[in-house]
């Protein structure tokens, strides 16, 4: 119970050397591939819900925002399997440390940004400033749009790590509540755990919910700009 409650968010190291690099680079090696003509009914539904998830994804978009197609369908597998993985005992979720998210979202925020930029400058420029607005209120329009724009990919970092980390914590203390209560009361023991259980359930659904979620925003921030 002197456990610390965050010391599961702390990076991994391994000989003193952070091992988070190897724990991100590990989720893809557990998707399934086929050398084969025919596939197996893993493999069939794999690719069914890649290519569920990519038309609705894409089905809004131009052909210049379908290129994104590969990378947005990599995001959210990547995202899903690394969430899902952090739900083993024992084990360390990337997604829990903001610094990664950030790393996630600043780049595609700001590709798809200077993508719109190039292609249709007048259109991205035309969002800094509403049709109608009364002159006075212009500098403080151009102001708030520009600071709007700015925190979409602080933003999307945030919703993530703290859906995240919350699921976390609030398992980690249902889980010690169980433990603790296990040499007292065993009726209560048996509710608490099964609230466990449940709460688990509904963290596998919010991981792979946050992993759609955050991939939708960046579709709709590409939608935005092509």
């Amino acid at each position: 119970m002197n456990e610390n409650l965050f010391a599961s968010f702390i990076a991994p190291t391994i000989l003193g050397l952070p091992a988070a690099v190897l724990i991100i680079l590990f989720p893809p090696l557990l998707i399934p591939t086929s050398k084969y003509l025919i596939n197996n009914r893993l493999i069939t539904t794999q690719q069914w819900l890649i290519k569920l998830t990519s038309k609705q994804m894409m089905a809004m978009h131009n052909t210049k925002g379908r290129t994104w197609s590969l990378m947005l369908v990599s995001l959210i597998i990547f995202i899903a399997t690394t969430n899902l993985l952090g739900l083993l005992p024992h084990s360390f979720t990337p997604t829990t440390q903001l610094s990664m998210n950030l790393a996630m979202a600043i780049p595609l925020w700001a590709g798809a940004v200077i993508m719109g930029f190039r292609s249709k400058i007048k259109n991205a420029l035309a969002h800094f400033l509403p049709q109608g607005t009364p002159t006075p209120l212009i500098p403080m329009l151009v102001i708030i749009e520009t600071i709007s724009l700015l925190i979409q990919p602080m933003a999307l970092a945030v919703r993530l790590t703290a859906n995240i980390t919350a699921g976390h914590l609030l398992m980690h203390l249902i889980g010690s509540a169980t433990l603790a209560m296990s040499t007292i009361n065993l009726p209560s023991t048996l509710i608490i755990f099964t609230i466990l259980i449940l709460l688990t359930t509904l963290e596998i659904a919010v991981a792979l919910i946050q992993a759609y979620v955050f991939t939708l925003l960046v579709s709709l921030y590409l939608h935005d700009n092509t």
